[in-house]
């Protein structure tokens, strides 16, 4: 007499292995691509927000802050951004350039004339 013996096979095991395996193939680096458009969304943000320290700034003294420790409490910036980089030019424009430690894509903004930038004006540009 026959005894029902009851579970999976080597075969449809390893089937499911394979499957599993295939799927994490393709998560995992749009998953690393997410990150990566997060970081940059992260710097564009902080060049934002330093956009609107600046005109705060320039408000007060006619004048651009040439660093962020002349802006004071008026700009703090995200974690993992570093290397922040003004260049202030009198009371006629500014412009920066911002990093992240968790990439290699630099992002830069330019503010008024006199200002050396091929992109928009006050639109942050990342590569």
């Amino acid at each position: 007499m026959l005894q029902n013996k009851k579970g999976f096979t080597l075969i449809e095991l390893l089937i499911v292995v394979v499957i599993i395996g295939i799927l994490a193939a393709i998560a995992i680096p749009k998953f690393a691509n997410t990150k990566e458009k997060a970081y940059i969304a992260s710097m564009k943000a902080d060049l934002r927000n330093l956009v609107t320290a600046q005109e705060a700034y320039f408000s007060d003294g006619a004048v651009y802050a040439n660093s962020l420790t002349a802006l004071g409490n008026n700009y703090a910036s995200s974690t993992g951004t570093s290397a922040m980089a003004i260049a202030a030019n009198s009371g006629l424009g500014w412009s920066a350039i911002i990093s992240h430690t968790a990439t290699t894509v630099t992002c830069r903004i330019g503010v008024g004339t006199n200002v050396t930038s091929p992109d928009g004006e006050g639109e942050p540009v990342c590569q």
